[in-house]
């Protein structure tokens, strides 16, 4: 297990340093998404309004205070993010280098990632606390009317630690840790 700390945008060099079980702490930009978004973008068609290359997505709906024309974070955490594989694909396609969420992504987005030279970055759940506390302010937000699963562009500093959960090499810590419970479960069952 290897530590490192990446800016954004990411470099295909420097995604490729990661593999399964480092530990990644972010400074730069992310961009916050959800279901609502992600189904504009890609079932809608609607154009993206942020060029993405490099960029580190986070599966989030924030909890947010707006203040004249600026919104104030409240609670930042992370959402699940098998419920948005079908959309690993088209971000991915946008130049998107990293997806971070809980709970990995399905089999066939461990497929997409390396072809893409991309990884999926896991956060451990009940940890909004700290995550709201390193995105230092919230720089853009587009789309209002999904509020709160708008496109955010969030500027942070030391955000993490995340791991990395599926690596640019098609390892997925996921499906290696289903399948050592489901071993294990056998040997119970003898």
């Amino acid at each position: 297990m290897t530590e490192h700390l990446v800016t954004t945008p990411l470099t295909e060099d420097a995604v490729m340093e990661l593999h399964a079980g480092d530990i990644v702490t972010i400074t730069g930009h992310i961009f916050g998404l959800r279901d609502a978004t992600l189904i504009r973008m890609f079932d809608q068609g609607e154009a993206i309004p942020s060029d993405l290359m490099g960029a580190v997505c986070l599966h989030t709906a924030p909890g947010v205070r707006k203040e004249g024309d600026h919104y104030v974070k409240v609670s930042i955490g992370t959402t699940t993010s098998t419920r948005m594989n079908r959309f690993t694909a088209g971000l991915l396609g946008k130049g998107v280098k990293a997806i971070a969420g809980k709970g990995g992504l399905l089999e066939d987005s461990t497929r997409l990632l390396a072809e893409n030279h991309a990884v999926y970055l896991g956060l451990v759940g009940g940890t909004a606390a700290s995550e709201t506390m390193q995105i230092e302010d919230i720089e853009e937000v587009w789309w209002s009317d999904l509020m709160p699963e708008c496109l955010w562009k969030f500027r942070v500093r030391d955000f993490g630690p995340l791991i990395v959960g599926i690596d640019a090499y098609g390892r997925n810590l996921y499906l290696e840790t289903k399948a050592k419970a489901l071993e294990a479960t056998k040997r119970l069952r003898l």
